[in-house]
């Protein structure tokens, strides 16, 4: 009868660690500390952990900590991570995602709010679901530029020969072969190695990109290029989500589209902070003839209107939503 009493109050002893153990839920992504896409992590998580109430606990592994983009889309498919927060690499999973991979789209973050509106939820949302991926709100990656250490590029043609690091999605590939260049896909962790080493010439990615992975390092040029304007956004499985408790997933995904705001707010103050912080470190900066550029995409739109079935309507309407 002792021995009874005492298994239970041992039992009742620990009943108040059991009560207060929260259940993790995981958000992946590949920025480093100090990015865009590592800042809109961290605010995400911040907000949602102050309406979860302690039963649920949104952690954020940046720095590819969880692996590459597409590994991360894997895991998260088979439900061994939640959360993730990718860009380009939604492309490789539903290919109406490389609409956002076509050059020049994009003038601005009031147009992208725009398209979102209009054509986001509708268009591109539900060929996410058919792979099994949810998407709860549309943030951003941010404007991208090039980055090498051979020589400025003011047109297409100083692309020739420069061997150039591209995420992985196969639209961004065939923008910079129609440029001349020699692209090749290459995860982000491993990007910084591959300039320093000389396996790759350069890159292209946002500001934010590039100053927090350290690339002024390693490279010599930053060419204003802006040619495309990367959306990232957060998404989740759509087999795990729907076994979290309904006002789990409401916190989730309101908190989501509300971080939006403070994303968009966060990247546009970056954007001439880090320019200044780039040209500070040494590199030279120039600005493209974006005209000559703009003219060498057009073969990328073609074949995008070719291979993906009711693109060019999509695109059509968003150029229009830009006139706005």
């Amino acid at each position: 009868m002792k021995l009874l009493r005492a298994a239970f109050v041992a039992v009742l002893a620990a009943l108040p660690a059991f009560a207060s153990a929260q259940t993790e839920l995981k958000l992946g992504h590949v920025g480093e500390p100090g990015s865009l896409i590592g800042a809109a992590a961290d605010e995400f998580a911040k907000r949602a952990n102050a309406k979860l109430g302690g039963k649920y606990k949104v952690v954020a592994y940046g720095s590819s900590q969880l692996g590459g983009d597409k590994e991360m889309l894997q895991k998260l498919k088979l439900g061994t991570i939640d959360l993730v927060e990718p860009s380009t690499v939604m492309s490789s999973e539903a290919d109406i995602f490389g609409v956002f991979e076509m050059p020049y789209l994009v003038k601005d973050r009031q147009h992208m709010q725009r398209i979102e509106k209009e054509l986001f939820w509708s268009k591109f949302a539900p060929e996410a679901e058919k792979k099994g991926i949810k998407v709860l709100a549309v943030w951003e990656n941010g404007y991208r530029h090039i980055t090498n250490s051979k020589r400025p590029i003011n047109t297409p043609d100083d692309l020739k020969g420069i061997k150039l690091r591209v995420p992985e999605g196969k639209w961004r590939v065939k923008m910079f072969q129609a440029y001349g260049a020699n692209p090749s896909p290459m995860k982000f962790s491993e990007v910084f190695t591959a300039l320093q080493t000389g396996v790759m010439d350069g890159q292209e990615n946002p500001f934010t990109q590039i100053a927090s992975a350290k690339f002024q390092e390693v490279q010599k040029y930053l060419s204003l290029t802006g040619h495309v304007y990367t959306p990232a956004y957060v998404i989740v499985g759509s087999k795990k989500f729907a076994t979290l408790p309904p006002d789990v997933r409401k916190i989730l995904e309101d908190t989501a589209k509300e971080t939006q705001a403070f994303v968009y707010e966060y990247a546009e103050k970056d954007d001439t902070a880090l320019l200044e912080k780039l040209k500070a470190a040494g590199m030279q900066v120039n600005t493209p003839n974006k005209d000559a550029f703009i003219a060498a995409s057009k073969p990328v739109y073609d074949d995008f209107a070719k291979e993906v079935a009711g693109s060019k309507e999509i695109i059509d309407r968003a150029i229009a939503l830009g006139k706005q």
